[in-house]
C-alpha cells in the first residue's frame, strides 16, 4: 500500500522543499513573487536554480526541459542535460538562475498564424514561478511559458496568466469600495473533471482511423450500447482498476488533486475529478493529466483515448470546468450565503458574471469549438451550442425577485425523509444540477460543461476571466462616486437582470422548444466551429482583450487562423483517412465476400439446380448495390478533398467548405461503409468491430 501522504508531491519542487532549501530571504522573497505578482530578481532565481538543480539530482535526474504549451494542442518540451564540461576533462552539474528564467527552443515549426516567418526561428520560453517544478523520466519539468523573438505570445499561457492578474486587480478594486480593506489579492480556481475511454491497445493497433484521427471514422453500432445505463458508476473491473489505482499514484507523486474516479455512461469511459487548484497550476495539472493518462494506459496494455467522440452512438468526454472566485482572506466571492437577498457583494459579482456571459456568449462558444467538438454538444449529457446560464430555483427566484421588485422566497433546504429508520435524514439542496446547461451555477461556482475532453482549459478560462474583469471594471466606474452606495448597488444590480435575464434558462437545454425560444431572445447558435470561430476577430471582441492588455490584436488575429487551420488540417486528415480505408481495405474484403457467396452459390447449384440460392443471391444483390454507391462515394471525397485548395488563402473560406462539402460526404460514406459492415461476415471484415472494442466480444 502507498503512503499516500508521503506520496503527494513528492516528485515536485513544492513549498515543503523550498522551505528545507531556500535560504530564509530567498524562499520569502519568492513566496511574494508567487501570492503577490511582485517582480522576480536574479538572485532569487539562482538561488532557486540552484537549489532545484541539487534537489532533482539527488532524485536521479540528469536534464531539465522547460515545459511549455504551444498553440499545437499539446505541450511541448526540449531537453537539456545539467553537465557542464571542468578543467581536468571531467563534468560538473549545473544550473542557473539565468537558465531557470529563459530557455530557448526551436520555434519554426510551432504555429504562429502569420506572425513569424519560417525561417524567423527563434523563440522564447520563460519560467512561471507560480506553477512548480516537478520530475518525470529523471527530468526537471519547468513549467514556462512561450513567445516569439518579437514579443508575440504563441502559447495558452500566458494570456490564462494576464487576466488572472487583470482580475485580481479589478476585483480588489470592487471590494475596497465595498470596504473590505485587507483584500488585497483575487484568484480564480477551477477544478476540471475529464472524462476519457481506454480500449485494448491490440484492438486501437489495428484501426487506422483510431490511430491517425482519434475516432472511428467507420464502425456500425454493436446490439447493445449504453441503453442499459449499466456502466454509469457501475462496478470498475480489474484491469480498469489496476490502471487507475498506477493513475493515481503517478499523478498524487506530481501534486495532482486526483480526488474522484468512476465509470462513465457510454461502455469503456471513465472519470477523474481533481480538487480545486488556482487557474494556472489546474491548467498546468490537466495537462500533466492528460500526458500521464495516455502513458499509465501503456503499462497496461490500454490505449486512453481523449477525442470528444471517438465512437458514434455513444456519448462523447467531455470536460467539466468548475470555475469560481476566491479572496486572499480566504471568502468564496460565489458563495450565496443563507441569506443572497441581503448579500449585495454576492448579487454584484453574479450580476457581472451574468452580463459577462450574455455579451460575450459568442466568445464562451468559440472557445469550446473543435472538429472533436462539433461531434459531441447538443446529446447525451453535453450542452447545446446555444450558450445559456442556469442558476437554479433559489438563484432564478433571487434574480426574478429583483427584477420584479417582489419579495425573494427562499425555497431553502429541505429535510429529506428516508423512510428507513436506520437510514439517516438529511438536507436536500436547494436546487437540482442541470446537465443539459452549458454554464450552470452548482451551489459556491460555475460549472461550465461545453469544454471538449482534450481541449487545454486555458483558454476557456483566460477568455471567462477576461469577460468578468471588464463587466466588474465598468461596475466599477459606475459606483466608486456613489453617495449612497447600497442604492447604487442595488439599481445597478436591477439594472443589470433585468437587461441580461434573456441569458438565463433553467430548463430543459435539449429540447426543440429551447432552440426556437433562444432565437428569440436573440441567443447565438453557432453549430460548427466555422461558424463559430468567425465572430473571434468581432470588432467588441479584439476590443476586450486589447483594451484588458491580454492579447494584441496581432496575437488575437494569429490565434483565429491558427484555430482555422488546424481545423482544416483535421478534416483532411480524416478525409484521406477514410479514403484509404475505403479503397484499401474495406471495397477489397467486400468484394472478396461477394465472391465468397457467389462461388458458393455456383458449387450449390452446380451439385443440384433444385437448391435454393436465395440467400447467396439477395445478399449479393444488396452487396453489390452498396459496393456501387460506396465506391463512388469515396471517389467524390477524394476529389472533394482535392478541391479544397482553391480556398488555400482564406482559412475561414476552407473551413466552411470542408464542414459543408468534405464532413457531409464523410457522413454519408461512413453510412454506406457501416451498412456495409452489418451485412459482412466478420472473418471478412478488415477492422475490429465495436463490439470487439467496447466489449471485448
Amino acid at each position: 500500500m502507498a503512503n499516500v501522504t508521503e506520496l503527494f508531491g513528492s516528485m515536485v519542487f513544492n513549498d515543503r522543499k523550498m522551505q528545507e532549501r531556500l535560504p530564509r530571504t530567498t524562499y520569502k522573497a519568492l513566496k511574494k513573487t508567487i501570492k503577490n505578482g511582485e517582480p522576480l530578481d536574479i538572485s532569487v532565481a539562482n538561488a532557486v536554480a540552484n537549489a532545484m538543480k541539487e534537489w532533482a539530482v539527488e532524485m536521479g535526474c540528469t536534464h531539465y526541459t522547460h515545459w511549455f504549451q504551444p498553440m499545437t494542442g499539446v505541450t511541448a518540451e526540449k531537453h537539456d542535460s545539467f553537465i557542464y564540461p571542468a578543467e581536468d576533462g571531467q563534468i560538473i552539474m549545473e544550473f542557473s538562475g539565468k537558465e531557470l528564467i529563459k530557455g530557448e527552443p526551436d520555434a519554426s515549426s510551432f504555429p504562429s498564424g502569420g506572425i513569424r516567418a519560417t525561417f524567423e526561428a527563434r523563440g522564447y520560453t520563460t519560467w512561471d514561478p507560480t506553477s512548480p517544478a516537478f520530475i518525470r523520466d529523471k527530468t526537471l519539468y519547468i513549467p514556462t511559458a512561450f513567445c516569439s523573438y518579437t514579443g508575440e505570445v504563441l502559447d495558452k499561457k500566458t494570456p490564462l496568466l494576464r487576466s488572472m492578474e487583470k482580475l485580481s486587480s479589478v476585483a480588489v478594486k470592487v471590494l475596497q469600495l465595498l470596504g473590505k480593506e485587507d483584500v488585497t489579492r483575487v484568484t480564480t480556481t477551477v477544478g476540471p473533471e475529464q472524462e476519457y475511454f481506454l480500449i485494448d491497445k491490440e484492438a486501437y493497433d489495428q484501426r487506422p482511423d483510431l490511430i491517425f484521427t482519434g475516432r472511428t471514422l467507420f464502425g456500425a453500432p454493436a446490439p447493445k450500447g449504453q441503453e442499459l445505463e449499466d456502466h454509469y458508476f457501475g462496478s470498475i473491473k480489474t484491469r480498469i482498476a489496476a490502471y487507475m489505482n498506477d493513475l493515481d499514484e503517478e499523478l498524487w507523486k506530481l501534486g495532482v488533486m486526483a480526488k474522484t474516479k468512476h465509470n462513465e455512461v457510454a461502455p469503456s469511459q471513465h472519470e477523474l475529478a481533481p480538487i480545486f487548484e488556482t487557474s494556472n497550476i489546474a491548467t498546468d495539472h490537466n495537462e500533466l493529466t492528460m500526458e500521464v493518462m495516455k502513458k499509465t494506459a501503456e503499462k497496461h496494455g490500454l490505449v486512453c483515448l481523449l477525442h470528444e467522440k471517438p465512437f458514434a452512438g455513444v456519448n462523447g468526454s467531455g470536460k467539466h470546468n468548475n470555475w469560481s472566485v476566491s479572496t486572499n482572506t480566504g471568502e468564496n466571492l460565489l458563495d450565496p450565503g443563507k441569506n443572497p437577498e441581503d448579500n449585495l457583494q454576492f448579487q454584484l459579482f453574479l450580476a457581472a458574471i451574468v452580463k459577462a456571459v450574455h455579451e460575450y456568449q459568442d466568445l464562451l462558444r468559440l472557445t469550446v469549438a473543435s472538429a472533436g467538438n462539433d461531434h459531441r454538444l447538443g446529446a447525451n449529457e453535453a450542452p447545446p451550442a446555444i450558450i445559456s446560464m442556469y442558476l437554479g430555483d433559489d438563484l432564478g427566484a433571487l434574480v426574478e425577485s429583483i427584477v420584479n421588485g417582489t419579495e425573494y422566497r427562499t425555497h431553502g433546504k429541505t429535510d429529506m425523509l428516508t423512510g428507513v429508520d436506520v437510514l439517516p435524514d438529511f438536507k436536500k439542496d436547494t436546487s437540482d444540477r442541470n446537465r443539459t446547461s452549458p454554464f450552470a451555477f452548482t451551489g459556491n461556482k460555475f460549472e461550465f460543461r461545453a469544454l471538449g475532453s482534450s481541449l487545454n482549459i486555458g483558454c476557456p478560462n483566460y477568455m471567462l476571466n477576461t469577460m468578468v474583469a471588464e463587466e466588474l471594471s465598468e461596475f466599477y466606474e459606475e459606483l466608486k462616486d456613489a453617495d449612497d452606495l447600497d442604492a447604487a448597488i442595488r439599481a445597478l444590480v436591477k439594472k443589470t437582470f433585468t437587461e441580461h435575464q434573456n441569458i438565463i434558462f433553467n430548463g430543459d437545454n435539449y429540447s426543440e422548444e429551447w432552440v426556437k425560444e433562444a432565437e428569440k431572445r436573440g441567443l447565438c447558435n453557432f453549430r460548427s466551429l466555422p461558424d463559430a470561430m468567425e465572430h473571434y476577430v468581432d470588432r467588441k471582441n479584439i476590443n476586450l482583450f486589447v483594451k484588458n492588455g491580454i492579447l494584441t490584436e496581432a496575437e488575437i488575429r494569429a490565434r483565429y487562423e491558427i484555430e482555422l487551420e488546424f481545423y482544416n488540417k483535421q478534416l483532411r486528415i480524416e478525409a484521406l483517412t477514410m479514403v484509404d480505408m475505403a479503397e484499401k481495405n474495406i471495397t477489397p474484403a467486400v468484394i472478396a465476400f461477394i465472391n465468397q457467396l457467389s462461388d458458393a452459390a455456383l458449387a450449390k447449384k452446380s451439385l443440384s439446380s433444385s437448391y435454393s440460392v436465395y440467400a447467396e443471391t439477395t445478399l449479393i444483390e444488396e452487396l453489390s448495390a452498396k459496393l456501387e454507391a460506396f465506391v463512388k462515394k469515396t471517389a467524390a471525397l477524394k476529389t472533394a478533398v482535392q478541391n479544397a485548395a482553391q480556398y488555400k488563402n482564406d482559412n475561414l473560406a476552407t473551413a466552411k467548405y470542408y464542414r459543408e462539402t468534405v464532413f457531409t460526404l464523410m457522413e454519408e460514406l461512413r453510412a454506406i461503409g457501416d451498412a456495409m459492415e452489418q451485412k459482412t461476415a466478420a472473418s471478412y471484415w478488415p477492422y475490429p468491430s465495436y463490439g470487439e472494442i467496447l466489449f471485448g466480444v
